[in-house]
């Protein structure tokens, strides 16, 4: 059994730290809405804490699952954050997917107080979070990745140690990237050929049995046709996804012209008001403008 924290306790990271509970370990908790620790207490015997800080103050490793860089830097970084609290020699792992730059920039001020940090975004969604079967990618120093390899392990079942610091957030970034662009266009042609007459469900048979199949689109055609956009990953985290990936290829000098695209229609899903849907819900801006719903028969 280790000392572990866990701070963050939205979609992803709630699951995440109930399965470190149930592995045997001890693990305190902090979330910026703090009913989810104190669930998490009463339900599964969690350490609810008051602030990032006490949470690192006697965990070994600290795992953190936020939204954005700014939120990353706050927790780790800012008033009663995890650097106040980390103890020399603890580890610190960010499961979020935010900026690599940002995020060597924390690296940084962690090492300055002889705390380790590793970055290692994730990828399963909400599924792969509540069954431990999340793929991890993983930057850092290579003998901090083998010291707390195994706590990864509970909660997924693949685990990618990437390289040094950073890489591990511009594999989980090329990846979103892939992804986007690939449900985008699924999206256009299921809109484009629904609006010329043919039944969405021989569409989705044809395209089993081509070399266009995909399991993304194997997963997530099922919900579009049922017009069922509960979250498993929010729409409104795509375009910041999305958009560290331009931004890697700015500083890299890397056109991404289809993804530039691609960022635009998932920013008009979120300003619609579909931010909060699962991020499949962004086949609704392209069925808005073309005057056609894509579903299947009842």
């Amino acid at each position: 059994m280790a000392r572990l924290g866990f701070l963050g306790l939205g979609i992803m990271g709630y699951p995440m730290a109930r399965n470190l509970i149930r592995a045997k370990h001890e693990v305190a908790v902090w979330s910026h809405t703090a009913e989810k620790a104190r669930r998490l207490a009463e339900q599964d015997r969690a350490i609810c804490c008051e602030t990032p800080r006490q949470v690192a103050e006697s965990a070994e490793c600290t795992f953190l699952c936020v939204g954005t860089s700014e939120m990353s830097e706050q927790v780790v970084l800012g008033e009663n954050g995890v650097i106040e609290g980390a103890q020399p020699g603890a580890v610190v792992v960010d499961t979020s997917t935010v900026s690599p730059y940002r995020s060597r920039a924390i690296a940084e001020k962690l090492a300055e107080r002889g705390v380790h940090f590793l970055d290692a975004p994730c990828t399963g969604s909400k599924p792969g979070a509540e069954q431990g079967a999340l793929t991890f990618m993983v930057g850092g120093e290579k003998a901090v990745f083998d010291r707390v390899k195994k706590y990864f392990d509970p909660m997924g079942r693949q685990t990618y140690y990437c390289g040094g610091q950073g890489l591990g957030l511009h594999a989980k970034l090329t990846q979103n990237l892939i992804l986007s662009n690939l449900l985008e266009a699924f999206c256009e042609g299921l809109v484009l050929s629904t609006k010329a007459g043919l039944e969405p469900m021989l569409m989705l048979e044809i395209l089993a049995h081509s070399a266009a199949r995909s399991a993304l689109l194997a997963f997530k055609a099922p919900f579009i046709l049922r017009r069922d956009f509960q979250t498993n990953f929010s729409t409104k985290w795509m375009p910041k996804d999305v958009g560290l990936a331009l931004e890697s290829g700015r500083n890299l000098g890397v056109p991404l012209p289809l993804t530039a695209m691609t960022e635009q229609v998932f920013r008009a899903a979120v300003a619609a008001g579909w931010g909060e849907e699962d991020f499949c819900s962004v086949i609704k801006v392209l069925e808005s403008w073309s005057g056609v719903e894509v579903k299947g028969r009842k």
